[in-house]
């Protein structure tokens, strides 16, 4: 089994970046499901895995953010769940070279629990597990339960997870940057959301989307303030923008995104990939980057700490 623990201790892993965007300039047609194309377009999702790595991804996400049965269910294919998710997990497979890794994605169902909505935690369970067994039984190595806005589906689709399979699981929340600080759209803090994954023993946490990559460094130096496990971080291209055509792009481009990367690499983040608006473009620059000043970086870490240590 993975251990990320281990591997992140001197070095840095580098992920991928969006899957939606690729897929949309691949030709996906706007309300279209994403995730029926591991079935229609199987050649297409495979040519957005095959740029991120060769761009320098050592980890790839499935094809599936959107693979639970309530998304799904906006477009009848709820029943299709554990069908699609096996579809994405082998896609990424069969292509992933040794030495690299397969993540599952799992975003949010897009509904609000009661009392706030009228979803139902066992309704939410319903909507992740076929989605975590599909991707389980198509060979993904971890778990990785993504912009997550509300800590307690989060923590139902972890518990899902957990009673079905016995991968590694990684959990990341979305924050916006407000005039009182880091907070989720239902009002959760950095401190609060790290204090459960701290009780839940997960095997990583972090943060994604939303934030620029600049934006991103304030809210993982605050987190490693709170744990020792690895850190994830994949920052949004900035903010999208809207050309006088209609299309949408982001405001950060490869190289200003990729020169917060050391900044990131101090303040603590072991797992780092981009979110929203990124490309393969942005990938190469960052690998690029972690080449050239992760190992300096962990061994100034490494430096301190046996200093402290010894003092």
């Amino acid at each position: 089994m993975l251990d990320l623990q281990k591997l992140t201790e001197d070095q840095v892993l580098l992920l991928d970046g969006a899957m939606g965007t690729e897929l949309f300039r691949a030709g996906l047609p706007p309300g279209h499901c994403p995730e029926a194309w591991n079935e229609e377009k199987p050649e297409a999702v495979a040519a957005v895995h095959r740029a991120y790595l060769a761009a320098g991804s050592r980890a790839i996400l499935t094809n599936s953010f959107g693979g639970n049965r309530l998304k799904l269910a906006s477009y009848g294919l709820e029943n299709r769940a554990y069908d699609l998710n096996f579809q994405a997990a082998r896609i990424a497979r069969s292509l992933c070279p040794e030495g690299c890794y397969v993540g599952g994605s799992i975003g949010p169902t897009g509904k609000f629990l009661q009392p706030v909505g009228d979803l139902t935690e066992d309704r939410l369970e319903e909507a992740f597990r076929p989605q975590v067994e599909g991707l389980a039984a198509g060979g993904v190595d971890f778990l990785l339960i993504e912009t997550q806005y509300d800590l307690r589906e989060a923590l139902v689709a972890l518990r899902v997870a957990r009673e079905s399979c016995s991968l590694p699981v990684l959990v990341t929340m979305t924050f916006q940057l407000t005039r009182r600080g880091y907070f989720t759209i239902m009002g959760l803090s950095p401190e609060a959301f790290v204090k459960a994954m701290e009780e839940e023993q997960v095997v990583a946490c972090g943060a994604n989307c939303t934030l620029n990559s600049e934006q991103m460094v304030g809210l993982i130096r605050i987190m490693r303030n709170l744990t020792g496990r690895p850190l994830l971080a994949q920052a949004n291209a900035g903010q999208p923008q809207l050309d006088p055509d209609g299309s949408i792009f982001y405001n950060q481009g490869p190289e200003e995104y990729a020169s917060f990367v050391p900044e990131l690499i101090r303040a603590g983040a072991r797992i780092i990939g981009g979110c929203c608006g990124t490309s393969p473009a942005y990938i190469k620059k960052m690998a690029e980057i972690i080449s050239a000043s992760a190992e300096n970086v962990l061994k100034g870490e490494a430096d301190e700490t046996g200093n402290k240590r010894t003092s």
